[in-house]
C-alpha cells in the first residue's frame, strides 16, 4: 500500500513538473465510433487513476477490464487486472484484455501509435484545471454511452464548489504555500503549486491566496531564500495514504522549524492533510476544495447556514 501510494505520487509530481497541459480531447473517431454505438466503449482499460474514478463515477465501472498499477478508488478496482501504467505499460496485457478503448496520458504518444495501429481506440489526458477535470467528465460519459450520468457528476461538482465559494466570501485570504512533495524529514527538494492548474485553481476557491500565483506552471521548485521573502502566511501540504504515518504527523510539521522566519511557522500555521483524493484530479477534487476550505476558514463551516 505505501509502496504503491508512493509511486502515485512520484507520477503525480512527474506530471506537474513536466508542464503538463490542457487535455488533449479524443479524437475525432474514437467520438463518431460512441456515437454509432447506443451504449458506447464496453470494454474500457485505464491507465489514469483520476479518470479510471471519473469512469466509475458516471456509472460506467462495469465496462472497465483493466487499470493502471497506482489505481486504488474506488474499491472494486482491486479486483481488475493491472497494466502498468504513466512508465511501465504492459502493451501485451492490455490487448489481452479485448479493449475497445484505452485511457491513456497524453504524453504516451508512443503508446497511442501502438494502439492505433491494432485498431484500439484512445482517450488521451493531460493534467489541467477544474475545466479540464470536467470536460473529461462529459468526453468519457460520451465515449462510454453515459452522457446524462457525466452531467449529473458535472453538475453537482459545480454545486458543491458554489457553495464553498459561499462559505468562505468575504473572509480574508492568507497568503499560502501549497507543498506537494518534498524530501521525508527534511526541506530539500520542494515542489510547490504554481499559479497554472486545478491544485492552484482549488486552493483559491477555497479562499487562500497562492504565493506562487505569478508562476505560470503547475509546479515550482522554490530555494528557502524565495520561500523567506515571500513570507507565506498558511503552509499546507498534501500528502496522500501510506507517504506518513499518524503519529508522525507532528515530527514531520516541526520540520518546518529550520525556518522560523516565515509568518506561518512562527504563527503555528502549518498544516499537513492526508488522503489521495487531495492530489488526483478526479471528481473527488470538490471534496478536496472543501478539505481546504476548513483548513483556512474553519470559522465559516461551524456557522449553521
Amino acid at each position: 500500500m505505501a509502496a504503491g501510494t508512493k509511486r502515485l505520487i512520484a507520477a503525480v509530481v512527474l506530471l506537474l513538473v513536466g508542464g503538463a497541459g490542457l487535455v488533449s480531447p479524443a479524437s475525432a473517431d474514437l467520438t463518431q465510433s460512441a456515437a454509432q454505438r447506443p451504449g458506447g466503449a464496453r470494454r474500457i482499460v485505464s491507465l489514469v487513476p483520476a479518470l479510471t474514478e471519473m469512469l466509475f463515477a458516471i456509472g460506467a465501472g462495469s465496462q472497465v477490464v483493466g487499470v493502471g498499477s497506482f489505481d486504488a478508488f474506488p474499491p472494486e478496482v482491486k479486483n481488475l487486472p493491472r497494466v502498468g501504467a504513466l512508465l511501465n505499460p504492459d502493451v501485451e496485457r492490455i490487448l489481452s484484455l479485448r479493449p475497445e478503448l484505452v485511457v491513456i496520458y497524453g504524453s504516451q504518444t508512443d503508446l497511442q501509435t501502438q494502439f492505433a495501429r491494432a485498431g484500439v481506440k484512445t482517450y488521451s489526458y493531460r493534467h489541467g484545471g477544474i475545466d479540464t477535470i470536467l470536460q473529461s467528465i462529459r468526453e468519457l460519459g460520451a465515449a462510454t454511452g453515459h452522457v446524462p450520468e457525466a452531467d449529473r457528476v458535472v453538475s453537482g461538482l459545480r454545486e458543491k464548489l458554489a457553495a464553498i465559494r459561499a462559505r468562505v466570501k468575504g473572509r480574508t485570504q492568507a497568503k499560502v504555500l501549497l507543498v506537494i512533495d518534498r524530501q521525508p524529514k527534511t526541506l530539500r527538494e520542494i515542489y510547490v503549486s504554481g499559479g497554472f492548474g486545478f491544485l492552484h485553481e482549488m486552493l483559491e476557491i477555497a479562499g487562500g491566496r497562492n504565493i506562487f500565483s505569478d508562476v505560470t506552471r503547475e509546479s515550482v521548485q522554490p530555494s528557502h531564500e524565495t520561500l523567506i521573502a515571500r513570507a507565506p502566511e498558511v503552509i499546507i501540504e498534501l500528502q496522500a495514504e501510506g507517504m506518513i504515518a499518524p503519529s508522525d504527523i507532528a515530527a514531520d510539521k516541526a520540520t518546518w522549524s529550520t525556518l522560523s522566519s516565515l509568518p506561518a511557522v512562527r504563527n503555528g500555521r502549518v498544516h499537513i492533510l492526508v488522503g489521495q483524493y487531495l492530489v488526483v484530479p478526479g471528481p473527488r477534487f470538490a471534496d478536496a476544495v472543501e478539505t481546504l476550505a476548513r483548513t483556512l476558514h474553519p470559522d465559516s463551516f461551524n456557522l449553521l447556514r
